[in-house]
């Protein structure tokens, strides 16, 4: 069978081909039986999900699904995606359901599984837990069948969480928030406010239907005019379950993810937390946050793109702070994925704490120019073991020096290669890159 799971859980159009009730069905009762295996007691599980409306058809599935196989459900309700992955450590839960497409149009829905702990499961085992779709095991009968009961407190105990995380008020600052009419709308208000930050609630009357339309971390816009109308000292832009974070200064102007992880890789390095003096980062990260990282004192490591892979690094390194440019950011001593409203806190608390806009603090990158150019090919393995192309991207890169540099990706799911280009000018990086797509696409 092909490959279900992704870089993030199995993501597609919700009641479609393969995100069906049945398929919750099943993938959640071979979950309960792979991850709560070996514990010798009643499985556990937290389930939680985002607001789009197939998220209620899809939580009965999957509810039904660990019941099925004798798990009992814990149902927390709408909550962000590191929410429940804070119940499943708080509440000492075998594993984890968050049903959600992230930044997704509303009509497609995900489920992501947490392991024990609060922590993303491994290639190897989502790859057994695909296998037992196929697997024909006797079912659980009368009490042995699983008990599904409401936890109401989740999103309070998740925003307490978050509260215990930032060492002073953020008494002063105005923050407009894009909840991306998402499982942020009633959380990121509530902890920054309780915080001590003044707080504009934008996009947070989710209905359903509404999530992520024309709002939040993907369309940056509204958020950029609401805080010049405002005159607020910053705007944050969560994606619809919050596991994200992007921003905005007091100008309008947009502080990526590499920027954003700068801000708190210094914050961390200054305050000692910065384990060996890294941040992990992905491949696709800016050259301007290396060079900036050089400068102060921290070692950039780099991953394949995909949180997953950030935080493999993180755990096996024993880092304390990675993400990647889209706003995935991870601070494992507080949480074990990536947490926006985490994020958001942390990029406030900084603020606070030293008295400067965030369009100083994140002026330590100069992001160099980038572009990025997909090139449909026959073959990409062939691609990937053309001397003609490792050529011409070695005369690349010669030529760039350590003013740029250059990123052949393969695809995971096309017959597509990305070429990406980053040099001092965009004249530069766009003429390099379209060179070297033509050189790509001729390979046959």
């Amino acid at each position: 069978m092909r490959r279900l799971f992704g870089t993030d859980g199995v993501r597609g159009l919700a009641n479609g081909e393969l995100l069906t009730p049945e398929f919750a069905v099943g993938v959640c009762a071979s979950a309960a039986r792979t991850l709560a295996r070996d514990t010798g007691r009643r499985p556990v599980a937290v389930v939680g999900r985002d607001p789009r409306a197939s998220g209620e058809m899809l939580e009965a599935a999957v509810v039904a699904g660990l019941t099925s196989a004798g798990a009992d459900a814990i149902r927390a309700g709408v909550l962000p995606t590191p929410g429940v992955a804070h119940l499943v450590a708080e509440l000492d839960a075998d594993f984890g359901v968050m049903i959600s497409a992230s930044h997704n149009p509303m009509p497609d829905n995900g489920i992501k599984l947490f392991a024990a702990g609060g922590h993303k499961l491994d290639d190897a085992v989502e790859a057994e837990i695909e296998r037992g779709l196929e697997t024909v095991v006797e079912r659980p009968t009368g009490a042995a069948i699983g008990r599904v009961r409401e936890y109401p407190d989740g999103l309070a105990s998740y925003v307490e969480h978050l509260l215990a995380t930032i060492p002073e008020p953020l008494n002063g600052l105005r923050v407009v928030v894009d909840c991306a009419h998402g499982a942020a709308s009633s959380a990121a208000p509530e902890a920054y406010r309780r915080a001590g930050a003044e707080v504009v609630a934008l996009n947070a009357d989710p209905d359903g239907l509404n999530i992520n339309d024309g709002v939040g971390s993907t369309h940056l816009g509204p958020l950029q005019a609401a805080v010049v109308e405002h005159g607020a000292d910053l705007g944050i832009a969560h994606d619809g379950d919050a596991d994200r974070c992007l921003a905005v200064d007091a100008a309008g102007q947009v502080v990526d993810g590499d920027q954003i992880m700068a801000v708190l890789a210094v914050a961390m390095h200054d305050d000692g937390e910065l384990a060996r003096d890294t941040l992990v980062a992905t491949v696709m990260s800016n050259l301007g946050l290396h060079l900036a990282m050089r400068s102060a004192g921290i070692t950039v490591t780099t991953t394949k793109v995909g949180d997953r892979y950030v935080l493999e690094e993180l755990r096996d390194g024993g880092y304390s702070l990675g993400g990647e440019q889209s706003g995935h950011v991870v601070i494992p001593g507080h949480a074990t994925t990536g947490d926006g409203l985490l994020t958001a806190l942390r990029i406030m608390s900084r603020m606070a704490r030293t008295g400067k806009p965030l369009a100083e603090l994140a002026g330590v990158v100069v992001p160099l120019p980038q572009v990025l150019v997909n090139v449909t090919v026959t073959d990409k393995a062939a691609v990937a073991s053309s001397s003609a192309v490792a050529d011409a991207v070695a005369r690349a890169e010669s030529e760039l020096g350590e003013t740029g540099r250059v990123l052949l990706r393969p695809s995971g799911t096309e017959q597509l290669v990305r070429v990406m280009v980053e040099a001092p000018t965009a004249e530069t990086a766009e003429a390099t890159a379209n060179a070297l797509a033509e050189v790509v696409a001729g390979v046959r």
